[in-house]
């Protein structure tokens, strides 16, 4: 198990490696090949009201000037080592790791990110607890009862919930619950844990329901599908003619193995709403990471969307070799060598 730990460790760090290539060609070698000037990618750096003038001497002070591999060098540089912005009137340090600097905030990306992580986190980790819990015990029971009105009804409600989009029942749920009902707090409302965590909880109620209902949905599909090909299996006519009760049939031998294709997307997932839960995050006004991307879309601030894509690939790759290591805990079958 510590070998097989220590290969992904040195496989992760290789992949964010690629991942650093990709994301740098993706923002400025493509632009580049597609005839985008220097002072055009400096345009995305200093915002929309900046002046010719001030586009030229930021793609000059940028190092937009010089041969591609040199910037990647650089890039990759100020991520390992830190960098220094020359914003013109000063020389702006970015500790290590750097994931860019800002010249509309003047701040660099990194503490900005990080001070908005806890509402990314807190909306993921709640709503990821109820899609699991809901969705996986929705596709058991659909699955134990297959063909029955609670099979149809619910594959139903979960066909439901993966057509409509979050931005369609997250708003429907603000304009009947917040602020019909007044049962669920409104939009843009968040308040930190340590401060209090009723009030926490009682802020996130509506957007982890709307979130996990998407999920839940699928997770539920998935479940029921692998439950039914898993309840097929030898094994699980030998446990039933063994005597064992039906209870630890179905659930210590038929979902521990059907589980398998479940940990491995809710990795995936988990990674990506910690990378950023966009649409969420933008129909409930909450100011996580995935607010933040979009506001730096819409003010041309190309540094933050670096930074997004960047902490968003690292929590992706995180999950995955979370994922691969608990692989073994759910099916004795796989062995790490």
């Amino acid at each position: 198990m510590i070998v097989y730990a220590a290969r992904r460790l040195v496989a992760a760090v290789l992949l964010l490696l690629v991942i650093t290539a990709a994301t740098f060609a993706i923002f400025f070698l493509v632009p580049r090949i597609a005839g985008a000037t220097p002072e055009d990618l400096a345009s995305r750096y200093v915002g929309k009201a900046a002046g010719a003038e001030q586009i030229e001497a930021a793609a000059e002070r940028l190092g937009f000037h010089d041969p591609i591999y040199v910037q990647y060098g650089r890039f990759v540089r100020g991520i390992v080592v830190g960098a220094e912005y020359d914003t013109g009137a000063s020389v702006e340090q970015c500790p290590a790791p750097c994931f860019g600097y800002s010249f509309i905030t003047q701040n660099p990306v990194l503490p900005e990110l990080l001070d908005r992580l806890p509402v990314t986190m807190s909306l993921a980790a709640g709503a990821a607890v109820i899609w699991v819990v809901a969705g996986v015990s929705t596709g058991v029971l659909s699955a134990i009862k297959r063909g029955s009105v609670f099979d149809r009804a619910a594959m139903g409600v979960a066909l439901a919930g993966v057509s409509l989009p979050i931005f369609f029942t997250g708003l429907l749920a603000l304009a009947v619950f917040s602020y019909g009902l007044g049962i669920t707090a409104p939009g843009g409302s968040y308040t930190p844990i340590e401060e209090n965590p009723l009030l926490w909880a009682y802020d996130l109620l509506l957007p982890w329901i709307t979130l996990a209902f998407l999920y839940a949905a699928g997770y539920a599909r998935l479940t029921r599908a692998g439950m039914l090909d898993t309840m097929g299996e030898d094994f699980i006519r030998t446990a039933r003619a063994k005597g064992l009760p039906e209870r630890t049939v179905v659930v210590r031998h038929g979902l521990r193995s059907a589980l398998t294709p479940v940990l491995t997307i809710f990795g995936l997932d988990l990674g990506v709403l910690l990378g950023g839960a966009i649409l969420t995050e933008s129909t409930f006004s909450l100011p996580g990471i995935g607010k933040y991307s979009v506001d730096a879309v819409v003010n041309n601030d190309l540094p933050k969307v670096l930074g997004v894509v960047l902490i968003g690939s690292i929590f992706i790759i995180i999950a995955n070799l979370v994922v691969d290591l608990l692989y073994a805990v759910l099916d004795p079958r796989v062995r790490y060598t």
